[in-house]
Parts: C-alpha cells; structure tokens; sequence
C-alpha cells in the first residue's frame, strides 16, 4: 500500500450527493414529524376558536336639500362637507355611537349553547330572545342554563356561589350590586312570553321559532362597558381615494352577531348625522317661531291703532305728495333696518368666535338674516368642522398629539381669517347704513311741509309697513325650517350591507395550517440533521476516514449479537465471521511489506477502551489458527485484561509473572478449544505495567514466540490513554487500528494519523469496528462483502432486532 505521506493539505470538497443520501437516510423521521404536524393540523383547525370576518360598503357625501340654494339662510349647514369622511371614521369608533348600538342590540346579553370544545356563541340561533326589563336587577356575570320541559314551558337554573353571594347589574343605571342570600339550588319552571320576577332576574323569554323539547341553551348578562369596548374594534378604511366610499369591517365568532352589529352601526349612524343635519333648522325654528308670535301681536296692534287714527282724524289716503314721500322713505327704512339686523349679528358672531373654543353645533345661536358674503360661510363651516374633529380626536389623543397640534393651528388659522371678513362686512354695512341715513333725513325735511294729520298717518303707516316686512319674513324663514327639517336628505348611503354569504373563517385557515405543518414537518428534521451534523464528532463510514486521514482502511467488521467475543469459532456461517475471513486476507498485503519472511506479528490497538480492540484481536487469531497456522493471543493490555473471560480462563498467572521471572512461558501458555490457537493472558495487574512491557524480557518472549508460531497477535493498550502500544510497534510487521463506528471520535485518531504521515508508523491500517450502513437495498455488513438482504441463504441470519431498537433507528438515521 502507498503511503500518502506527502499530501500535507487535503482539499475539502462537499458532496452533494452524499448529503442528499444523508439525508434521505432519515427518511422515516420525516414520515413521522409530517404525519404529527398533520395531526396537529387537524387538531387545531377543530379545536381552535373560528374567527370570521364580514364587512358593509357605505358612501358619505354631503347632500343639500334641493328645494333650497346657497343663499338660503336656513339650509346653511355649519357642519359642512369638508373632513367628512375623516369625522364619520371618529364617530363609528367612539365610545358614546357604539353605546347607543350595544344598548339598541342587547349585546351585553349573551347566547350560549355546549360545544364539543367550549361554549359555542348562539346568538341569533336561538329559538327565543330574551326581552330584559332595564329597569331592574338582572344576575350579573353568570351562566344561566335554560332547559325546555315543553313547548311552551321551559326551566331556569344556575350553579349556586360558594360564598351565597351574587352580583346584580341594572342595564339603565348601569350599576353592579352585591346580593347575600342563604344557600341556594335555584332551579325553576316558568312559561314562555310571560314576565319572570325574581331577585336575581327580571325578564321574559319570548318564543320566536319552534322549540324542540330538552334543548338546553345558557345566558348570561354581561359588563355594559366591557362589551362596548371589546366591540369598538371595528375596522373602518377608505375604499378608493377617488370616492367618498367607506369599508366597514369586523371579526368575531358569530357571523349574525356582526352582521346585526354592522348594519346596527350604520343605521344609527345615519339617524345621527340626519339629527346634525337638521339641527340648526330646528333650532331656527324654535327661535323664528318666538319672533314670529312676537311681531304677530305687534303687527295686530299697529293695525288696531292705524285703523282709530283715520277715524279719529277722518283721513284714510295719502296725498300724492305724501304717498311719493312715504313710498321713498319706506324703502330706505326697510334697507337701513335689514343692514342694522345684520351688523347686529356680525357683532354677536365675532364676539362668538372671539370667546369659544368649541365649536360645535349645541353652541351655534341661530340666526335670521342672510350673510352676503360666501366666504364667510364657507369659513364658519370649515371652523366648525374642524372644531367637531378635534374634539373627537382628543378622546383618544392628548393635546401634544401631532394630528390635535395640527388642527389646533388649522382652527387658529381659520378664526383669524374669519374675523377678518366679519371687520371687513361690518366696516362696508356701517358705511352704508350712513348713507342711507343721510338720504332719508331729506325725506324727513319733506314730510314736515306736509300738514299735521298727513304726518301722523304717514308715522303710523310706516311703523305698519316695516312690521308687515318683518312679519312676512319671519313667515318665510319658519316655512323654510319646516321644509328643511320634513325634506332632509341623508349624508350616509349603504352601498353594500353586511351579510352571511357563507364565508368560511378568516382564522384558523385550514389550508395555510396544513401547508405549514408539512413546511415544518420538514424543517424540523432538517434542522436537527443540520445540528447533529454540526454537534457530531464522530466516525460513521469508511468514506469518512479515506478523506480526512492517509492511513488507508484495512477494513470492516459488523456488529456482533454474540454473547462472547468468539463469533468466527461459535457461528462461522455468519456475516461478522465473513468479515473476519476477509480480514485475515486484506493483511496480506501489509506483511508483504513487512522485512519477515518466517512468522508474522499482528498488534492491535485503538484510541481508548471500549473500541473493539479485544474482540478483534481474538477473532483475528481465531482466523489465523482455523486456517491452519500455528497462532499464539498474547494479552499485552495489563492495566485493563479482557480476554480471559471470553475463553473462560481465570486471571490468575500469565504475561506478568513471567516478566518478573515467576513462571516460565511454557507455563503460561495456554491451550484453547480452538485448534492450532495458544492463548497466554495478561495476569495480575502490575504496579508497573510500562516498565515491564519495556524490559528485555518482553523482548526475549516475543522472539521467542515468532519462533515457535506463524502468527503472533498481540493485543496492546490503547494508544490514546498511555504510549505503551508505541513501544510494541517495533516487533509489528502489522498493524490494526480499531476504529468502532458511532463511537470513536474524528480527533481521537489524529495523533496516529499524524506519526504515519510523519514516517514515524509503517504498515498501519484500520478496522473499522461494528460498522452497520442502511441503504435503500437494506442493511449490510462489511466493506466489499456485505451483501445486506441479498447474503440471505449464506449466512446465517442475525438476531432479529427489538421493536425499541427499531423505534429509536427511525429517528437515529
């Protein structure tokens, strides 16, 4: 055999191949964590708690009522459409729009029926509803079991406390008492549709759907507060940003119960922005209606005293002159009275502005004259608006909150603006008011030319005409409240309502669980193959050792089920036996390379104890001696003896006493059963194992027997625990390293390696030691002559293994 020596630098080359062997090596260990994670799969897609999800579209789009146009005073909406989706987001999500649906639904009680799994949520399921009285004490927090006797009778019961103490809840003043009562079964039979009046609940059950008999259902009534929260998750996003088009979205186990809380949502919705919408008409109206009485009785009373004037005074018609003056005069009354009407306002508005901080509808003084200038509206709606954001944004967000900074300064920007515009309108209406001022005091100098009487009438019908004009407009206005109020158009259309098209549940989602099972099916073996790849270091095949070390492979022996270490003598016929036979030829070929020509020595060793040295080095000689060569087994291992035992000779004299000259070697010289094989055992342990191997005497004895032998096998210490073995090597013309497979570590045997690439060690090979590879034609024995399932009929067959050693190779690999 050639001594690579001189490769120094071994290149590392990764096979692919061979890993993907390695790999599918482990194949029932995939077999088994898939078929788990299925289970479990199937597990959780039945156990776990399905989650659905459904969702309702709505369009929010300010429409005015059509009968009215922008310069009609009542129509003006201080909400405006700006932000509106943006407001419509913060409401659907507050506190107080989602109490008003809880309490509309009855949320809080609950509908329960037993489930293979948990109680199952039955609302909307249920043949029956529970018609609560409010005003009362209902039990709170607390499985109420209602079991149907008969069509129309049915029986309520509940687990009594341990303490008898209950709690009560009253859902109008939303109050939580304790009640104390004596030990307590309650279990009670009552009729259907009927009030049921007790200390612990006050409320009827009301048959909606035929009852089967002995259906068990539960109630229990619940925390207000609690269940407005857990249901103001509701999920509201933007549908395009093209559209004013909302997506309402909710998850929860019961689809009818989000079906019924979605549609719920948006109704209520609706009927609150209907009641902002009208708002300032109502109020207006109430306001006009106030006026409108007022005038009424002053309209009356001018007529009574214009109508005694012309008779006191018999004058009933106006002169030409006096009509012209009249006529003109009236006019500018009317404008100068209009004007005075609307500074008045803009007087009031800027003090409004000027003194508030919120903005919102309930703080809006309804007015009754027209603002001329469109931007003023326009800033009064967006000032309002965005007043009504901010303070719904600062019920989930403190004042430093970037979207409350950013309206503040957004309000601020506006007022600043709007008060602008009112100073501006107001300077311009003075002016006028002056002018017209002006022009009528001319009149006033005419009308004194007139007589006396002519003047009276003309003072009596004036103070007439302006309250008739104020009269008919308050008249206006309220027709127009009324309009506005009974023709009001709806901001909120459902494009899409919510509803149970048999969606199947957004979680668990069987499909993605099973694909995830057998992803991690398969990453859970990979992983651990990675890791004991990583973590293992020891020697598993031949392949191994021909890349990592120069000493070549004599080599392999299979696992032996013997119950001694004497397999080729008790059971020849076998595959270990064969393997034996194929290594009394393979060293051959090292003791041709050896400088004896008569008898040949054979030492065996290995890196430390447990390695398969001994049963080795008997089979070996074994070997030797049924071919018919005379072969001696010298036991040189005299820290640890072993072979004695397996051919059933005592300890007691052997190597050691002829070293220290007490017996001589014929002495100690064992006979065996086998034929052609001596055996001469260790002895008693010495205090001084080295000094003996290293004397001359051992020299002299092992001359001695290549005398007398053909072969010489010599099992030696281990060289991995003392150098006692590296003195022997120079009476070897071979040498067997043990390597057992499994067991042996990778940087055990570098040292040996590295005194053969040093010249130091010749005519050196290993065993490889009960080596067993699988493959996909079975299980084999040997290097070059295990034959796996296709050897039957030629050997004999090996123990059958356990059903817990086949277990453990699943996951061994």
């Amino acid at each position: 055999m050639n001594n690579p020596s001189s490769e120094n630098n071994t290149t590392v080359n990764i096979d692919v191949k061979e890993y993907i062997f390695k790999v599918l090596a482990y194949w029932k260990l995939f077999l088994v964590t898939i078929i788990i994670g299925l289970l479990v799969a199937k597990f959780m897609n039945s156990y776990m708690q399905k989650i659905y999800s459904l969702d309702s579209i709505i369009s929010v789009k300010e429409v005015n009522n059509p009968l009215f146009s922008s310069s009609t005073n009542i129509a003006f909406n201080w909400g405006g459409a700006s932000d509106e989706m943006e407001t419509v987001k913060v409401i659907l999500k507050s506190r107080t729009h989602n109490e008003i649906v809880v309490n509309r639904l009855n949320f809080y009680i609950s509908y329960f029926k037993e489930g293979k799994f948990r109680m199952v949520d039955y609302y909307g399921y249920t043949p029956f509803l529970v018609n609560l009285d409010k005003s009362k004490y209902q039990l709170y927090n607390t499985l109420i079991k209602v079991e149907f006797t008969g069509e129309k009778t049915f029986k309520l019961s509940f687990s009594p406390s341990e303490e008898n103490t209950y709690q009560l809840i009253n859902y109008n003043a939303n109050k939580i008492t304790s009640f104390q009562t004596e030990t307590i079964n309650f279990d009670k039979e009552y009729s259907t549709n009927k009030p049921i009046s007790s200390p612990f609940f006050n409320f009827s059950i009301d048959k909606i759907m035929p009852i089967d008999v002995g259906d068990v259902f539960y109630i229990q009534f619940n925390n207000f507060d609690s269940t407005v929260k857990a249901n103001r998750n509701l999920s509201v996003t933007s549908v395009t940003n093209a559209a004013s088009m909302l997506k309402l979205q909710k998850e929860g186990v019961n689809k009818r119960r989000i079906e019924d809380y979605l549609n719920t949502t948006i109704r209520v919705l609706d009927s609150v922005k209907q009641v902002q919408k009208i708002e300032y008409a109502v109020k207006t109206q109430s306001f006009i209606n106030e006026l409108f009485l007022e005038e009424e009785q002053r309209l009356r009373l001018l007529e009574d005293q214009l109508g005694n004037y012309r008779e006191k005074n018999n004058i009933y018609d106006l002169s030409s002159q006096g009509a012209e003056i009249f006529s003109e005069a009236i006019a500018l009354e009317k404008e100068i009275t209009a004007l005075k009407s609307t500074v008045n306002y803009l007087k009031d508005l800027r003090s409004y502005i000027q003194s508030n901080t919120n903005f919102s509808r309930e703080n809006l003084v309804p007015a009754t004259v027209e603002i001329q200038d469109p931007k003023i509206v326009e800033l009064i709606s967006i000032l309002v608006t965005k007043s009504s954001l901010s303070e719904s944004v600062r019920g989930y967000a403190k004042e430093n909150h970037p979207d409350v900074k950013l309206l503040n300064r957004e309000i601020s920007i506006t007022k600043e603006n709007l008060q602008e515009n009112i100073t501006s309108l107001l300077t311009l209406n003075n002016q006028r008011i002056a002018l017209l001022n002006e022009q009528l005091s001319k009149y006033n100098t005419k009308k004194k030319t007139l007589p006396k009487k002519e003047q009276g009438l003309i003072t009596f019908q004036r103070d007439y005409e302006i309250s008739e004009m104020n009269y008919n407009y308050l008249k206006q206005k309220r027709y127009e409240a009324e309009t506005a109020i009974a023709a009001s158009v709806s901001d909120v259309k459902v494009i899409d309502t919510a509803k149970d098209l048999g969606q199947g549940p957004v979680y668990p989602q069987p499909k993605f669980n099973y694909i995830v099972a057998l992803m991690l099916g398969i990453i859970f073996p990979l992983f651990y193959i990675i890791i004991n790849e990583l973590l293992d270091n020891k020697v598993h095949t031949v392949e191994e050792i021909q890349k990592n070390y120069a000493i070549p492979v004599l080599g392999v022996v299979g696992n032996s089920p013997g119950k001694n270490n004497l397999v080729v003598y008790e059971s020849p016929k076998s595959t270990v036996a064969e393997s034996f036979r194929a290594l009394r030829s393979n060293v051959q070929f090292l003791f041709k390379n050896s400088k004896s020509t008569d008898s040949k020595t054979l030492i065996l060793t290995s890196s430390v104890s447990g390695e398969g040295k001994t049963m080795i080095s008997i089979n070996m000689a074994t070997a030797f001696a049924l071919s018919g060569k005379k072969t001696v087994l010298i036991g040189l291992d005299l820290r640890k003896p072993k072979i004695f035992d397996d051919f059933g000779f005592p300890n007691d004299v052997g190597i050691v006493n002829h070293l220290i000259k007490q017996k001589s070697l014929e002495e100690v010289t064992l006979q065996t059963e086998i034929p052609n094989l001596d055996l001469i055992l260790s002895g008693p342990i010495p205090p001084n194992p080295s000094e003996l191997l290293l004397s001359k005497e051992a020299d002299d004895m092992i001359a001695q027997l290549k005398k007398e032998y053909d072969y010489v096998v010599i099992d030696s210490p281990p060289v991995g625990l003392v150098s006692d073995s590296l003195e022997l090597f120079k009476h070897s013309d071979a040498i067997i390293y043990v390597v057992r497979q499994n067991y042996t570590e990778k940087g055990m045997i570098k040292m040996i390696d590295e005194k053969y690439r040093n010249n130091e060690v010749h005519n050196i090979s290993f065993v490889l030691n009960d080596f067993i590879i699988k493959n996909r034609y079975g299980y084999g024995y040997g290097y070059g002559y295990g034959y796996g399932k296709y050897g039957n009929g030629y050997h004999e067959n090996e123990q059958e293994k356990s059903f817990f050693k086949k277990l453990f190779d699943i996951f061994k690999g």
